[in-house]
């Protein structure tokens, strides 16, 4: 069985990669710790495959959230201190998984990659 990761990054906050990179970490970091062991464990025997895609805005995020909810995906949210980019409190992206690569696709699998 194939087993991923699917990172989701806002396109509206122009976020520089640097940013973005440390957001996706804290959203796949978050994610894992919400998961099973077992579900972890047999993600990294396959090599721990991560996707990171992109939306337009807050809303499409939020909508997919929804339909990971509604999937019983586990995912998290990763919402900004506001140190620097970006003010307190922003949603800057999400992680979906690690789960079975076809749930995640049912979730994730007609959004661009970043």
């Amino acid at each position: 069985m194939a087993y991923k990761q699917v990172i989701i990054v806002r396109q509206d906050l122009k976020l520089p990669k640097g940013k973005m990179a440390t957001q996706a970490a804290h959203a796949s970091v978050d994610a894992v710790m919400k998961t099973s062991k077992d579900i972890v464990q047999a993600w990294k025997q396959e090599g721990m495959k991560k996707v990171v895609v992109k939306v337009k805005d807050l809303s499409e995020l939020v909508r997919y959230e929804n339909i990971a909810r509604d999937e019983k995906v586990k995912f998290a949210i990763i919402t900004d201190a506001g140190k620097t980019t970006v003010e307190p409190g922003t949603v800057t992206c999400m992680a979906i998984g690690p789960d079975e690569e076809d749930k995640i696709d049912k979730v994730t699998g007609q959004l661009p990659l970043m």
